[in-house]
């Protein structure tokens, strides 16, 4: 079990949210719908509901345009990038993305690995501890953020994972604490 676990935690990389500091886009067109049948999409919502509630924030809901938009992007990666991370800077939406190599993650497991980083969060100050970086923990618990979609694509040729999940409305605008 301790092999399985180090080799876990020793294939997954990070990369925090780029999200910008503007005021939030409207809705995706299409709104709300509830989650659909779908095992991982359930999966994503109740890890992310699980964090958001133990800092008392309310739900987030599944969002199939949040999702099908996730989706272009990890096959974009996938298929054009050899599942590299995307570049986010520019997206109307918050993003979290997590890369692990040799395996599929769960989506549960990559929520979970972006809730890890709240160790590292300091709610007084708002600020992440020296060498740390917090930004994909606060996208997950961001209060303002109310719908999710994410998705995953998986690269055969490293037997590599790419995971994204977009956030509307963003989360992580300079000055503000997430909830």
């Amino acid at each position: 079990m301790l092999k399985v676990l180090f080799a876990f935690t020793s294939c997954l990389l990070l990369l925090t949210c780029q999200c910008s500091a503007q005021a939030a886009p409207p809705p995706p067109a299409g709104g709300t719908t509830p989650p659909p049948p779908s095992n991982d999409s359930t999966e994503y919502l109740e890890a992310h509901n699980q964090a958001r509630a133990e800092v008392g924030v309310g739900p987030l809901q599944w969002s199939q345009a949040l999702a099908k938009s996730a989706s272009l992007l990890v096959r974009l990666q996938r298929d054009k990038h050899n599942c590299s991370f995307a570049n986010l800077a520019n997206s109307k939406y918050g993003g979290n993305q997590l890369w692990a190599g040799g395996f599929r993650v769960t989506p549960r497991a990559a929520v979970e690995t972006w809730v890890a980083e709240k160790k590292f969060y300091n709610y007084e100050n708002n600020s992440c501890a020296p060498d740390h970086r917090c930004g994909v923990y606060t996208q997950v618990v961001w209060k303002q953020s109310a719908e999710l979609g994410c998705a995953q694509a998986g690269c055969a040729k490293d037997q590599s994972s790419l995971t994204i999940c977009f956030y509307n409305p963003p989360g992580n605008i300079v000055g503000e604490k997430p909830y």
